[in-house]
């Protein structure tokens, strides 16, 4: 006959003795189980736990009650309060949009001085203008205007075009080299037909520029003159009026180390800057020209 357990063992008994095993600090039952000299103690479930669980189903109820719960496929139940956080967020962004077209509405006509005089009306817009800048500008050109390979700095004192906001409105607008109709233009040319050598001379007399110590009288500072000069300058400083950028300026577009600039002579650069206008309105376009006008000021102005 299959052997029988002794009922007092599942009871945590002693099976030599048949008393019950008390653990003797803290005086419980134990439950005869014993992982290598740990026994385990026959204790209760603990009383705020079942209290937690029991709150916490009857909070699952009360929601599922009031609150937006089960999806129905293409919709949900919405509960008894009624609550929607789309149309929530939808009132939210209809809330903010309302509140900033009183001042919004005075940067449609772009008369910067005006804008900029008024300084109640700055301080309300500037906030609006850093999150537009933020939301559209600063994945090409660093959260502060820094810049970076490819991608101009703007909050120096050196632009294309000049940094006045009327100016830099037109190229947020238009953009450069972009498929809007009145887009700017800006290339430089391949010098690929240059021999090595001269390519050479003409990269290093480049790269010396920012440092001062750039020889015009030299033989690479004639090939400038001959074949640079009339876009970017004389000195290098840049040709404002046609998107030439400065090559004295230490912030340059793409770097100006000797390697680089062959890397420039050679092949040419194109960039390209998507023009705005069908994202932004032309309050926006003109509050965040603003803007950025406004980013070289705490370094104090042009460098």
């Amino acid at each position: 006959m299959p052997s029988q357990t002794d009922p007092r063992q599942l009871a945590g008994a002693d099976p030599h003795t048949g008393n019950r095993k008390i653990d003797p600090a803290t005086g419980y039952d134990t439950t005869g189980h014993d992982w290598g000299g740990i026994t385990e103690l026959n204790t209760a479930f603990p009383k705020i736990v079942i209290w937690a669980l029991a709150l916490t189903f009857l909070y699952s109820v009360v929601a599922w009650v009031l609150l937006p719960a089960w999806p129905t496929g293409g919709d949900y139940t919405r509960g008894l309060l009624r609550l929607d956080q789309g149309e929530q967020a939808v009132d939210g962004f209809r809330d903010l949009s309302d509140g900033r077209q009183g001042w919004l509405s005075r940067f449609e006509d772009g008369d910067f001085d005006a804008l900029r005089s008024d300084a109640a009306l700055m301080a309300a817009a500037m906030p609006a203008a850093a999150r537009l800048f933020a939301d559209n500008c600063a994945a090409c050109h660093g959260t502060s205007g820094q810049g970076g390979p490819g991608f101009p700095v703007l909050s120096d004192g050196t632009w294309l075009w000049s940094g006045d906001p009327a100016e830099i409105a037109l190229t947020i607008r238009h953009g450069i080299n972009a498929d809007d109709p009145d887009t700017r233009y800006a290339e430089m040319p391949a010098f690929d037909w240059m021999e090595r050598s001269e390519r050479t001379a003409l990269a290093q007399f480049v790269a010396d520029l920012p440092l001062g110590s750039a020889d015009p009288e030299s033989p690479a500072g004639v090939l400038f003159a001959e074949n640079c000069s009339a876009c970017h300058g004389e000195t290098g400083a840049g040709g404002l009026e046609i998107g030439a950028p400065s090559l004295t300026d230490r912030a340059v577009i793409y770097g100006q180390d000797p390697a680089t600039v062959m890397e420039t002579l050679r092949h040419g650069r194109s960039g390209v800057m998507p023009a705005w206008s069908a994202r932004l309105s032309a309050p926006e376009v003109n509050l965040l020209a603003l803007y950025v006008a406004e980013l070289d000021r705490p370094a104090g102005g042009a460098q």
